[in-house]
């Protein structure tokens, strides 16, 4: 079921700070040139109001609310109206192809396969890397993927991004995601049940629920979506209405580029990103928070041939674990779903 809730109002957390330390630092602001708590002043008219759909319990969506509230949309000239989304992604990207919303944030291993189907629906841009964990058992003494071969992991459902991204991993150590290992499905706040149950031997999912669950101590980080390779792949992006493209790229363009200063923002800022947030999560700490946030690559946001380039490799890893075609063209699967905007 599909729930549509307008309004700004509250719904739903390190491991990778280091990578975003001072290199992200001397990075900072490249589209605006102007230190963050100055972006924002002299704020203009604003011209155009649009939908943003989003799941507002996902705190890597946490600059959403930080272009909202610190004023980086109304820089933009934007008045943006939250949708807070809860359904499947074919409902969500069939929301934006029929206006219900003009633009969406979102996982990319969720959308690509959904996209595959001809929705009017285009990527815009990356946000940021890192919201997935794959998690095993402290007691089970698992220490890596190899000593996953042959055992259960619980997930949310079986076309979970973390699923798809775990799998890829599990592929490249030459183990079968498809028969050397079984995913089995339980409701997201009770994958750590499944462990403790023994139903499960480990957890693959994403953050706050991860964020939790390792938190607790029972668990054990095996790998993230910013294991190896994939340091600086984007995992969630922004995609637009393709009518909205064709009759206003000027809008679309200013909402990726408020995103990106809220990007660049919550890097040099997560605590102030995390009290901007936090209306959305009450029941989570300002500490939590930020440990998540800075567990995140929020400076990483590609467009362009970099993009393209990044959803081609996904598409291709989801060929390698059959949830793509063999002759899947992906190179051109990329470049007809990217729409550039910022370029």
């Amino acid at each position: 079921m599909v729930e549509f809730r307008q309004g700004n109002r509250p719904a739903a957390v390190s491991r990778r700070g280091l990578l975003i330390g001072a290199a992200a630092v001397g990075a900072a602001f490249p589209l605006t040139g102007l230190a963050p708590r100055l972006a924002v002043a002299n704020a203009p008219t604003v011209t155009k109001t649009l939908k943003l759909a989003w799941n507002t319990g996902a705190v890597c969506g946490a600059p959403v609310a930080v272009a909202q509230h610190k004023g980086f949309f109304a820089k933009h000239g934007l008045n943006v109206e939250f949708v807070n989304f809860a359904g499947t992604t074919e409902s969500l990207l069939e929301a934006i192809a029929s206006g219900k919303a003009d633009v969406g944030h979102g996982m990319a291993l969720r959308w690509l396969k959904p996209l595959e189907q001809g929705f009017d629906v285009k990527i815009a841009a990356g946000v940021h890397g890192g919201c997935m964990r794959l998690l095993a058992a402290k007691s089970g003494g698992i220490t890596d993927l190899k000593g996953l071969k042959g055992k259960t992991i619980a997930v949310a459902d079986l076309s979970s991004p973390a699923k798809h991204f775990f799998s890829i991993l599990f592929s490249k150590q030459g183990i079968d995601p498809n028969k050397d290992v079984d995913w089995r499905v339980f409701p997201g706040d009770l994958l750590a049940v499944a462990v403790e149950k023994g139903e499960a031997q480990a957890v693959a999912h994403w953050d706050p629920v991860t964020y939790a669950f390792l938190k607790s101590g029972n668990l054990v980080e095996i790998a993230t979506n910013l294991t190896g390779e994939y340091v600086n792949r984007t995992c969630c992006v922004i995609g637009v209405r393709g009518s909205l493209l064709r009759e206003d790229k000027a809008a679309a363009a200013a909402l990726v580029k408020a995103v990106f200063e809220a990007q660049d923002y919550t890097v040099h800022h997560p605590e102030e990103a995390a009290k901007a947030y936090q209306q959305y999560s009450p029941k989570t700490s300002i500490e939590d928070l930020v440990a998540q946030l800075r567990s995140q690559t929020h400076h990483h946001h590609p467009v362009s041939a970099n993009l393209k380039k990044e959803l081609a490799s996904y598409a291709d890893e989801l060929k390698g674990i059959q949830v793509f075609k063999p002759n899947f063209d992906t190179a051109k699967f990329a470049d007809k779903i990217y729409a550039d905007v910022v370029a």
